[in-house]
């Protein structure tokens, strides 16, 4: 694709303006030095980091930071590992003080074998963040209904599960995800459940603004060229659904006219 048409697409959250619509994440992999490397081949600016799961500040063990370099990546902190909103929340505003961050992205799972998000902590959680000064981005589930209490309770950007997180199943319910990112007046992600280039093509194709993933590269048979993958499916799924695809038809549609032939 031109360099400058891409360029052209950008997308915006929280005030901050992104050209890639590709965002990963920083764990499975089989060190940090991989991560970066994925990183990079996906054409990342904007990198997940759980605050529960990766150094960020023990400099006797190797930081996520000496690889994964803060002036090259936006990190966005996230509350990965949280069952509560109480949990979430002081894992978020520990993360502010430490490192500054107040653009995050909340999540607080269910302690069920689907991780999906408990959407009731989710919500009581995105309210005091919100009162707190956070621009918060927010894993939720793909009801419709709990993504507008979401949006109307102040997230900066919804991001719906295509499945469950790790399960690599790809986008599982393409009516009520198209149902978000028609009522939607923020971003919509795809977060969890992305597992080959295609399920990525298919949700930009859908019209969301980015994808957000993490196993699906990290736990490929070769990450780097599987984050090559992702992020030409991203642009291309972009691309597809800016050109506007053609209409399906019951019946077939010769490319060729039928009249006039020898």
């Amino acid at each position: 694709m031109d360099g400058a048409l891409q360029q052209e697409d950008t997308w915006t959250v929280a005030g901050r303006t992104f050209r890639s619509r590709l965002i990963v994440g920083t764990g499975k992999y089989k060190d940090y030095a991989q991560n970066a490397a994925a990183a990079e081949a996906a054409g990342a600016e904007i990198v997940t980091v759980a605050l529960r799961r990766v150094n960020l500040s023990d400099p006797s063990q190797p930081m996520l930071v000496d690889y994964v370099k803060p002036d090259r990546f936006t990190f966005l902190p996230n509350t990965a590992g949280c069952y509560t909103g109480q949990e979430a929340v002081r894992t978020l505003r520990l993360a502010r003080e430490a490192g500054g961050w107040d653009l995050v992205k909340l999540e607080v799972l269910s302690q069920t074998k689907h991780l999906l998000p408990d959407m009731e902590e989710t919500l009581r959680a995105l309210k005091l963040l919100v009162a707190d000064g956070f621009q918060v981005m927010v894993y939720t589930n793909d009801d419709p209904v709990y993504a507008k209490k979401l949006e109307e309770a102040g997230a900066a950007a919804i991001m719906p599960a295509g499945a469950p997180i790790g399960s690599g199943r790809g986008i599982q319910n393409f009516l009520n995800l198209g149902l978000i990112i028609e009522q939607s007046k923020v971003p919509v992600l795809v977060d969890a459940g992305v597992g080959t280039a295609s399920d990525a093509a298919l949700a930009m194709e859908l019209g969301c603004d980015a994808v957000l993933m993490n196993t699906a590269i990290a736990e490929a048979k070769d990450p780097i060229r599987m984050a090559r993958a992702m992020r030409h499916a991203v642009i291309a799924g972009r691309e597809a659904y800016l050109a506007g695809r053609m209409a399906k038809r019951m019946y077939a549609d010769p490319s060729s006219p039928l009249s006039g032939m020898i």
